[in-house]
Protein backbone atom coordinates (compact mmCIF):
# COMPACT_ATOMS: atom_id res chain seq x y z
CA UNK A 1 0.00 0.00 0.00
CA UNK A 2 1.26 3.30 -0.40
CA UNK A 3 2.38 5.70 2.15
CA UNK A 4 -0.55 8.10 1.98
CA UNK A 5 -2.72 5.22 3.07
CA UNK A 6 -0.43 4.25 5.50
CA UNK A 7 -0.05 7.23 7.35
CA UNK A 8 -3.42 8.58 6.73
CA UNK A 9 -5.08 5.35 8.45
CA UNK A 10 -3.06 5.61 11.97
CA UNK A 11 -2.65 1.60 11.79
CA UNK A 12 0.59 0.16 12.20
CA UNK A 13 2.40 -2.53 9.89
CA UNK A 14 1.05 -5.81 10.71
CA UNK A 15 4.99 -7.02 9.81
CA UNK A 16 4.52 -7.71 6.64
CA UNK A 17 6.90 -5.00 5.07
CA UNK A 18 9.90 -6.58 6.77
CA UNK A 19 9.15 -10.07 5.90
CA UNK A 20 9.42 -9.22 2.25
CA UNK A 21 12.57 -6.64 2.69
CA UNK A 22 15.62 -8.06 0.60
CA UNK A 23 17.67 -8.93 4.18
CA UNK A 24 15.04 -11.37 5.78
CA UNK A 25 14.44 -13.16 1.98
CA UNK A 26 17.88 -13.88 1.89
CA UNK A 27 18.21 -15.10 5.72
CA UNK A 28 15.15 -17.28 4.05
CA UNK A 29 17.60 -18.52 1.46
CA UNK A 30 20.73 -19.04 3.58
CA UNK A 31 18.48 -21.52 6.05
CA UNK A 32 17.55 -23.68 2.72
CA UNK A 33 21.17 -23.81 2.09
CA UNK A 34 22.07 -25.41 5.44
CA UNK A 35 18.68 -27.69 4.86
CA UNK A 36 20.11 -28.74 1.49
CA UNK A 37 23.37 -29.84 3.64
CA UNK A 38 21.97 -31.85 6.36
CA UNK A 39 19.98 -33.29 3.63
CA UNK A 40 23.08 -34.23 1.32
CA UNK A 41 24.90 -35.20 4.60
CA UNK A 42 22.60 -37.40 5.91
CA UNK A 43 22.63 -39.48 2.52
CA UNK A 44 26.56 -39.31 2.50
CA UNK A 45 26.39 -36.83 -0.39
CA UNK A 46 28.82 -34.19 1.01
CA UNK A 47 30.77 -34.87 4.35
CA UNK A 48 28.76 -34.86 7.81
CA UNK A 49 31.82 -32.57 8.79
CA UNK A 50 30.48 -30.16 6.98
CA UNK A 51 27.16 -29.37 8.29
CA UNK A 52 27.98 -27.59 11.23
CA UNK A 53 30.56 -25.30 9.71
CA UNK A 54 27.91 -24.14 6.74
CA UNK A 55 25.05 -23.79 9.59
CA UNK A 56 27.23 -21.90 11.38
CA UNK A 57 28.08 -19.47 8.83
CA UNK A 58 24.49 -19.33 7.21
CA UNK A 59 23.49 -16.20 9.03
CA UNK A 60 23.70 -12.79 7.06
CA UNK A 61 24.57 -10.43 10.11
CA UNK A 62 27.70 -12.66 10.14
CA UNK A 63 28.71 -11.65 6.27
CA UNK A 64 30.49 -8.79 4.76
CA UNK A 65 27.47 -6.55 3.72
CA UNK A 66 29.88 -4.62 1.42
CA UNK A 67 31.24 -7.57 -0.42
CA UNK A 68 28.06 -8.93 -1.05
CA UNK A 69 26.69 -5.64 -2.35
CA UNK A 70 29.65 -5.09 -4.52
CA UNK A 71 29.26 -8.66 -5.68
CA UNK A 72 25.90 -8.22 -6.45
CA UNK A 73 26.06 -5.54 -8.77
CA UNK A 74 28.87 -6.63 -10.54
CA UNK A 75 27.40 -10.08 -11.10
CA UNK A 76 23.85 -8.84 -11.52
CA UNK A 77 23.03 -12.42 -10.05
CA UNK A 78 20.58 -13.36 -7.46
CA UNK A 79 22.02 -15.48 -5.23
CA UNK A 80 25.74 -16.41 -6.60
CA UNK A 81 27.24 -14.11 -3.90
CA UNK A 82 25.48 -14.96 -0.96
CA UNK A 83 26.74 -18.81 -2.38
CA UNK A 84 30.50 -16.63 -2.15
CA UNK A 85 30.15 -15.30 0.96
CA UNK A 86 28.33 -18.17 2.46
CA UNK A 87 31.58 -20.33 1.10
CA UNK A 88 34.48 -17.42 2.23
CA UNK A 89 32.54 -18.14 5.35
CA UNK A 90 32.65 -21.63 6.16
CA UNK A 91 36.03 -21.99 4.60
CA UNK A 92 38.57 -25.01 4.10
CA UNK A 93 38.14 -27.93 3.77
CA UNK A 94 33.99 -27.43 3.56
CA UNK A 95 33.62 -24.09 2.07
CA UNK A 96 33.16 -26.25 -1.70
CA UNK A 97 30.07 -27.95 -0.34
CA UNK A 98 27.96 -25.18 -0.02
CA UNK A 99 25.29 -24.91 -2.66
CA UNK A 100 26.32 -28.45 -3.78
CA UNK A 101 24.02 -29.57 -7.22
CA UNK A 102 21.60 -26.96 -6.61
CA UNK A 103 20.14 -24.56 -9.07
CA UNK A 104 19.50 -20.92 -8.00
CA UNK A 105 15.40 -21.51 -8.30
CA UNK A 106 15.62 -24.36 -5.87
CA UNK A 107 17.42 -22.23 -3.51
CA UNK A 108 15.16 -18.80 -4.10
CA UNK A 109 11.80 -19.96 -4.48
CA UNK A 110 12.16 -22.04 -1.26
CA UNK A 111 13.29 -19.79 0.58
CA UNK A 112 10.78 -17.49 -0.73
CA UNK A 113 8.08 -19.89 -0.18
CA UNK A 114 9.61 -20.05 4.26
CA UNK A 115 8.94 -16.15 3.65
CA UNK A 116 5.32 -16.71 2.19
CA UNK A 117 4.52 -19.35 5.40
CA UNK A 118 5.79 -16.28 7.59
CA UNK A 119 3.16 -14.46 6.23
CA UNK A 120 0.25 -16.85 6.26
CA UNK A 121 1.09 -16.97 10.03
CA UNK A 122 0.24 -13.06 10.31
CA UNK A 123 -2.81 -13.64 8.04
CA UNK A 124 -4.41 -16.41 9.72
CA UNK A 125 -4.01 -14.69 12.98
CA UNK A 126 -5.43 -11.60 11.71
CA UNK A 127 -8.05 -13.67 9.60
CA UNK A 128 -9.14 -14.73 13.78
CA UNK A 129 -8.59 -11.40 15.46
CA UNK A 130 -11.55 -9.79 12.20
CA UNK A 131 -13.73 -12.95 13.29
CA UNK A 132 -13.83 -12.43 16.84
CA UNK A 133 -14.52 -8.66 15.87
CA UNK A 134 -17.19 -9.89 13.78
CA UNK A 135 -18.70 -12.20 16.45
CA UNK A 136 -19.11 -9.65 19.11
CA UNK A 137 -20.75 -7.46 16.25
CA UNK A 138 -23.45 -10.55 15.29
CA UNK A 139 -24.27 -10.93 18.95
CA UNK A 140 -25.13 -7.13 19.42
CA UNK A 141 -26.83 -6.52 16.17
CA UNK A 142 -28.58 -10.00 16.11
CA UNK A 143 -31.97 -8.47 16.58
CA UNK A 144 -31.17 -4.87 15.68
CA UNK A 145 -33.89 -4.30 12.56
CA UNK A 146 -32.40 -2.97 9.75
CA UNK A 147 -33.24 -2.32 6.03
CA UNK A 148 -32.41 -5.86 3.45
CA UNK A 149 -31.78 -3.76 0.31
CA UNK A 150 -31.47 -5.73 -3.03
CA UNK A 151 -30.64 -4.00 -6.35
CA UNK A 152 -29.95 -0.69 -4.15
CA UNK A 153 -33.92 -0.66 -2.92
CA UNK A 154 -35.82 -1.63 0.63
CA UNK A 155 -36.19 -5.66 0.00
CA UNK A 156 -37.41 -7.10 3.30
CA UNK A 157 -36.71 -5.95 6.80
CA UNK A 158 -33.63 -7.53 8.11
CA UNK A 159 -31.06 -7.52 11.34
CA UNK A 160 -27.32 -5.83 11.83
CA UNK A 161 -26.67 -9.25 13.14
CA UNK A 162 -27.44 -11.13 10.02
CA UNK A 163 -25.19 -8.80 7.58
CA UNK A 164 -22.18 -10.15 9.82
CA UNK A 165 -23.76 -13.37 9.81
CA UNK A 166 -23.22 -13.26 5.97
CA UNK A 167 -19.36 -11.98 6.73
CA UNK A 168 -18.12 -14.45 9.24
CA UNK A 169 -19.64 -17.42 6.56
CA UNK A 170 -17.54 -16.38 4.02
CA UNK A 171 -14.25 -15.65 6.07
CA UNK A 172 -14.57 -18.80 7.41
CA UNK A 173 -14.29 -20.71 4.29
CA UNK A 174 -10.89 -18.39 3.66
CA UNK A 175 -9.30 -19.59 6.72
CA UNK A 176 -10.54 -23.12 6.14
CA UNK A 177 -8.93 -22.32 1.97
CA UNK A 178 -5.75 -21.35 4.05
CA UNK A 179 -5.18 -24.03 5.86
CA UNK A 180 -6.19 -26.48 3.19
CA UNK A 181 -3.93 -25.03 0.29
CA UNK A 182 -0.80 -24.76 2.78
CA UNK A 183 0.52 -28.71 1.58
CA UNK A 184 0.11 -27.47 -1.86
CA UNK A 185 1.86 -24.16 -1.66
CA UNK A 186 4.63 -25.19 0.91
CA UNK A 187 6.01 -27.24 -1.41
CA UNK A 188 10.68 -27.72 -1.18
CA UNK A 189 12.19 -27.67 -4.65
CA UNK A 190 15.35 -29.50 -5.37
CA UNK A 191 16.02 -30.18 -9.30
CA UNK A 192 18.65 -28.31 -10.47
CA UNK A 193 19.13 -27.14 -13.60
CA UNK A 194 15.98 -27.96 -15.31
CA UNK A 195 14.30 -30.33 -12.60
CA UNK A 196 15.39 -33.40 -13.72
CA UNK A 197 18.12 -34.53 -10.68
CA UNK A 198 21.18 -34.79 -13.24
CA UNK A 199 23.56 -33.26 -10.83
CA UNK A 200 22.59 -35.73 -8.03
CA UNK A 201 21.28 -38.58 -9.80
CA UNK A 202 18.97 -41.11 -7.92
CA UNK A 203 19.71 -39.66 -4.60
CA UNK A 204 17.76 -36.39 -5.75
CA UNK A 205 14.28 -37.46 -4.86
CA UNK A 206 15.55 -38.02 -1.43
CA UNK A 207 17.78 -34.98 -0.81
CA UNK A 208 14.52 -33.30 -2.21
CA UNK A 209 12.87 -34.94 0.73
CA UNK A 210 15.30 -34.18 2.77
CA UNK A 211 15.28 -30.78 2.29
CA UNK A 212 11.11 -30.87 2.71
CA UNK A 213 11.47 -32.59 6.16
CA UNK A 214 14.11 -30.34 7.57
CA UNK A 215 11.91 -27.26 6.55
CA UNK A 216 8.93 -28.69 7.28
CA UNK A 217 7.53 -28.33 3.90
CA UNK A 218 6.08 -30.81 0.94
CA UNK A 219 8.69 -31.72 -1.72
CA UNK A 220 7.15 -31.27 -5.24
CA UNK A 221 6.39 -34.76 -6.96
CA UNK A 222 8.06 -33.00 -10.43
CA UNK A 223 10.72 -29.98 -9.19
CA UNK A 224 10.50 -28.42 -12.43
CA UNK A 225 11.21 -24.92 -12.40
CA UNK A 226 8.09 -24.37 -14.54
CA UNK A 227 5.69 -25.38 -12.31
CA UNK A 228 3.89 -21.96 -10.78
CA UNK A 229 0.51 -23.11 -10.14
CA UNK A 230 0.73 -23.20 -6.18
CA UNK A 231 1.80 -19.75 -6.29
CA UNK A 232 -0.48 -18.83 -8.58
CA UNK A 233 -3.04 -20.68 -5.68
CA UNK A 234 -1.75 -17.98 -3.20
CA UNK A 235 -2.32 -14.91 -5.01
CA UNK A 236 -5.79 -16.39 -5.88
CA UNK A 237 -6.69 -17.05 -2.45
CA UNK A 238 -5.29 -13.13 -1.05
CA UNK A 239 -7.70 -12.28 -4.51
CA UNK A 240 -10.71 -14.19 -2.96
CA UNK A 241 -9.85 -12.80 0.75
CA UNK A 242 -9.62 -9.21 -0.82
CA UNK A 243 -13.00 -9.52 -2.83
CA UNK A 244 -14.65 -10.31 0.58
CA UNK A 245 -12.83 -7.93 3.07
CA UNK A 246 -13.31 -5.09 0.01
CA UNK A 247 -17.35 -6.07 0.11
CA UNK A 248 -17.37 -4.82 3.72
CA UNK A 249 -15.11 -2.24 3.15
CA UNK A 250 -17.93 -0.60 1.06
CA UNK A 251 -20.76 -1.52 3.00
CA UNK A 252 -19.69 -0.25 5.64
CA UNK A 253 -18.35 2.82 3.54
CA UNK A 254 -22.58 3.28 2.28
CA UNK A 255 -23.83 3.29 5.45
CA UNK A 256 -21.52 5.58 6.87
CA UNK A 257 -22.85 8.02 3.62
CA UNK A 258 -25.14 10.81 5.95
CA UNK A 259 -28.47 9.71 3.48
CA UNK A 260 -28.23 6.38 5.35
CA UNK A 261 -26.28 7.34 8.58
CA UNK A 262 -26.57 3.53 9.71
CA UNK A 263 -22.95 2.76 11.24
CA UNK A 264 -19.95 4.80 11.27
CA UNK A 265 -15.98 3.61 11.52
CA UNK A 266 -14.26 4.88 14.02
CA UNK A 267 -12.92 8.46 13.98
CA UNK A 268 -10.72 9.15 16.61
CA UNK A 269 -10.68 12.88 17.91
CA UNK A 270 -8.28 15.22 16.41
CA UNK A 271 -8.72 13.20 12.85
CA UNK A 272 -9.51 15.69 10.08
CA UNK A 273 -11.69 15.17 7.30
CA UNK A 274 -10.92 17.90 4.96
CA UNK A 275 -8.86 21.02 4.43
CA UNK A 276 -11.90 23.11 4.35
CA UNK A 277 -14.84 21.47 5.62
CA UNK A 278 -14.82 21.03 9.14
CA UNK A 279 -17.53 18.97 9.84
CA UNK A 280 -16.40 15.67 7.30
CA UNK A 281 -16.30 12.98 8.86
CA UNK A 282 -14.76 10.34 6.50
CA UNK A 283 -14.55 6.80 5.93
CA UNK A 284 -10.72 6.59 6.05
CA UNK A 285 -10.25 3.06 6.70
CA UNK A 286 -12.49 1.66 4.50
CA UNK A 287 -11.29 3.74 1.98
CA UNK A 288 -8.15 2.11 2.73
CA UNK A 289 -9.66 -1.20 2.45
CA UNK A 290 -11.55 -1.00 -0.74
CA UNK A 291 -7.99 0.22 -2.28
CA UNK A 292 -6.19 -2.52 -0.82
CA UNK A 293 -8.59 -4.97 -1.74
CA UNK A 294 -8.92 -3.65 -5.78
CA UNK A 295 -4.89 -3.94 -5.78
CA UNK A 296 -4.57 -7.09 -4.37
CA UNK A 297 -7.67 -8.80 -7.04
CA UNK A 298 -5.38 -6.72 -9.72
CA UNK A 299 -2.59 -8.74 -9.25
CA UNK A 300 -4.24 -11.93 -9.80
CA UNK A 301 -4.17 -11.81 -13.15
CA UNK A 302 -0.40 -11.34 -13.03
CA UNK A 303 0.42 -14.39 -10.87
CA UNK A 304 -1.93 -16.19 -13.11
CA UNK A 305 0.37 -14.68 -16.31
CA UNK A 306 3.69 -15.90 -14.35
CA UNK A 307 2.66 -19.54 -14.68
CA UNK A 308 3.01 -19.29 -18.56
CA UNK A 309 6.79 -20.46 -18.25
CA UNK A 310 8.58 -21.71 -21.81
CA UNK A 311 10.69 -24.28 -21.61
CA UNK A 312 11.98 -25.79 -18.80
CA UNK A 313 12.96 -22.30 -17.12
CA UNK A 314 12.52 -18.69 -17.96
CA UNK A 315 13.33 -15.93 -15.38
CA UNK A 316 10.70 -13.80 -17.18
CA UNK A 317 7.85 -15.30 -15.23
CA UNK A 318 10.20 -15.91 -12.10
CA UNK A 319 10.18 -11.90 -11.37
CA UNK A 320 6.13 -12.07 -12.01
CA UNK A 321 5.46 -13.85 -9.29
CA UNK A 322 7.87 -12.56 -7.15
CA UNK A 323 6.36 -9.06 -7.50
CA UNK A 324 3.24 -10.26 -7.41
CA UNK A 325 3.52 -12.33 -3.99
CA UNK A 326 5.21 -9.22 -2.63
CA UNK A 327 2.67 -6.53 -3.51
CA UNK A 328 0.01 -8.66 -2.69
CA UNK A 329 0.70 -10.00 0.92
CA UNK A 330 2.04 -6.73 2.25
CA UNK A 331 -1.56 -5.08 0.69
CA UNK A 332 -3.46 -7.78 2.61
CA UNK A 333 -1.69 -7.39 5.32
CA UNK A 334 -3.07 -3.56 5.36
CA UNK A 335 -6.46 -4.63 4.39
CA UNK A 336 -6.64 -6.44 7.22
CA UNK A 337 -5.38 -4.77 10.03
CA UNK A 338 -8.10 -1.90 9.18
CA UNK A 339 -10.60 -4.38 9.08
CA UNK A 340 -9.65 -5.47 11.87
CA UNK A 341 -9.76 -1.61 13.44
CA UNK A 342 -13.16 -1.00 11.79
CA UNK A 343 -15.17 -3.49 13.20
CA UNK A 344 -13.65 -3.39 16.78
CA UNK A 345 -14.49 0.16 16.57
CA UNK A 346 -17.85 0.55 14.51
CA UNK A 347 -20.29 2.45 15.92
CA UNK A 348 -23.99 0.98 15.95
CA UNK A 349 -27.20 3.38 14.90
CA UNK A 350 -30.03 1.27 15.42
CA UNK A 351 -32.61 4.10 15.74
CA UNK A 352 -31.15 5.56 12.55
CA UNK A 353 -31.57 1.83 11.23
CA UNK A 354 -34.96 1.88 12.22
CA UNK A 355 -36.06 5.60 11.05
CA UNK A 356 -34.75 3.82 7.70
CA UNK A 357 -36.58 1.00 8.15
CA UNK A 358 -40.06 3.11 7.96
CA UNK A 359 -38.68 5.56 5.22
CA UNK A 360 -41.55 3.64 2.70
CA UNK A 361 -44.42 3.20 5.29
CA UNK A 362 -44.63 -0.17 5.12
CA UNK A 363 -43.74 -0.78 1.69
CA UNK A 364 -40.68 -2.96 2.90
CA UNK A 365 -42.73 -5.77 4.19
CA UNK A 366 -45.45 -5.43 1.46
CA UNK A 367 -44.74 -9.80 1.21
CA UNK A 368 -45.67 -10.10 4.70
CA UNK A 369 -49.17 -9.01 3.63
CA UNK A 370 -49.09 -10.93 0.30
CA UNK A 371 -48.68 -13.70 1.89
CA UNK A 372 -51.25 -13.28 4.53
CA UNK A 373 -53.56 -12.74 1.64
CA UNK A 374 -52.53 -15.21 -0.56
CA UNK A 375 -53.15 -17.90 2.18
CA UNK A 376 -57.34 -16.79 1.63
CA UNK A 377 -56.99 -15.03 -1.85
CA UNK A 378 -53.90 -17.87 -3.45
CA UNK A 379 -50.60 -16.42 -3.99
CA UNK A 380 -50.61 -14.40 -7.26
CA UNK A 381 -54.21 -12.69 -6.69
CA UNK A 382 -52.93 -11.65 -3.50
CA UNK A 383 -49.92 -10.63 -5.62
CA UNK A 384 -51.87 -8.84 -7.85
CA UNK A 385 -53.85 -6.88 -5.08
CA UNK A 386 -50.76 -5.83 -3.02
CA UNK A 387 -48.94 -4.61 -5.93
CA UNK A 388 -51.46 -2.28 -6.96
CA UNK A 389 -51.51 -0.87 -3.50
CA UNK A 390 -47.87 -0.24 -3.39
CA UNK A 391 -47.56 1.29 -6.88
CA UNK A 392 -50.52 3.57 -5.77
CA UNK A 393 -48.31 4.17 -2.51
CA UNK A 394 -45.48 5.58 -4.58
CA UNK A 395 -47.19 6.79 -7.32
CA UNK A 396 -49.70 8.90 -5.93
CA UNK A 397 -47.32 9.80 -2.52
CA UNK A 398 -50.46 8.26 -0.11
CA UNK A 399 -50.32 6.02 2.47
CA UNK A 400 -49.79 2.49 2.15
CA UNK A 401 -51.73 0.86 4.77
CA UNK A 402 -54.84 3.21 4.05
CA UNK A 403 -54.71 2.49 0.51
CA UNK A 404 -54.92 -1.35 1.47
CA UNK A 405 -57.78 -0.76 3.93
CA UNK A 406 -59.44 1.00 1.07
CA UNK A 407 -59.31 -1.96 -1.12
CA UNK A 408 -62.32 -3.87 -0.45
CA UNK A 409 -60.55 -7.09 -1.96
CA UNK A 410 -58.22 -6.89 1.47
CA UNK A 411 -61.00 -5.68 3.88
CA UNK A 412 -62.81 -8.46 3.46
CA UNK A 413 -60.06 -10.51 5.24
CA UNK A 414 -57.95 -8.23 6.91
CA UNK A 415 -59.08 -5.17 9.14
CA UNK A 416 -57.11 -2.41 9.69
CA UNK A 417 -55.28 -3.62 13.16
CA UNK A 418 -54.40 -6.46 11.20
CA UNK A 419 -53.20 -4.36 8.32
CA UNK A 420 -50.92 -2.21 11.21
CA UNK A 421 -49.47 -5.80 12.82
CA UNK A 422 -48.77 -7.09 9.24
CA UNK A 423 -47.13 -3.76 8.55
CA UNK A 424 -44.61 -3.57 11.58
CA UNK A 425 -41.00 -4.29 10.06
CA UNK A 426 -39.24 -5.69 13.53
CA UNK A 427 -41.74 -8.31 12.97
CA UNK A 428 -40.54 -9.63 9.78
CA UNK A 429 -37.31 -10.36 10.14
CA UNK A 430 -37.21 -14.41 9.89
CA UNK A 431 -34.58 -16.28 11.09
CA UNK A 432 -31.89 -13.26 10.79
CA UNK A 433 -31.19 -13.62 14.94
CA UNK A 434 -30.60 -17.13 15.05
CA UNK A 435 -28.16 -16.98 11.98
CA UNK A 436 -26.48 -14.28 13.40
CA UNK A 437 -26.11 -16.04 17.01
CA UNK A 438 -24.73 -19.31 15.03
CA UNK A 439 -22.25 -17.55 12.98
CA UNK A 440 -20.91 -15.90 15.81
CA UNK A 441 -20.59 -19.21 17.41
CA UNK A 442 -18.69 -20.91 14.63
CA UNK A 443 -16.69 -17.76 14.82
CA UNK A 444 -15.85 -18.72 18.04
CA UNK A 445 -15.38 -22.21 17.86
CA UNK A 446 -13.07 -21.56 14.86
CA UNK A 447 -10.81 -19.16 16.92
CA UNK A 448 -10.42 -21.13 19.98
CA UNK A 449 -9.00 -24.13 16.95
CA UNK A 450 -6.62 -22.20 16.04
CA UNK A 451 -5.36 -21.00 19.54
CA UNK A 452 -5.14 -24.71 20.25
CA UNK A 453 -2.83 -25.26 17.28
Amino acid sequence: MSDERSTASRIGDPGLRALYKIENRWQAWLDVEVALARAQAELGIIPAAAVEPIARAARLDQMDRARVDEAFARTAHTIVPLVWELSRLVGEPHGGWVHWGATTQNITQTGDLLVLRQAHGIFLRQMHEVLAAMADLAERGADMPIAARTHGQHAVPATFGFKIAVWIDELLRHVERFEQAAPRIFMAMFGGGAGTFASIGEQGPAVQAGIAKQLGMTPMHVPARTIGDHLAENICLLGLLAATCGKIGREIYTLMKTEFGELEEPVPPGTVGSSTMPQKRNPKLCQDIIAAAAEIRAIVPLALESMMTEHEADRTTTLMADSAEGRACIATGDMLARLTAVLRGLTLKPQRMRANLDLSGGLIVAEAVMLELGAKLGRQHAHDVVYDAAQAAVIEDKPFSALLAADKRVSAHLDQKAIDQLLDPTAYTGLCADMARQAAARAREAIARHQQK
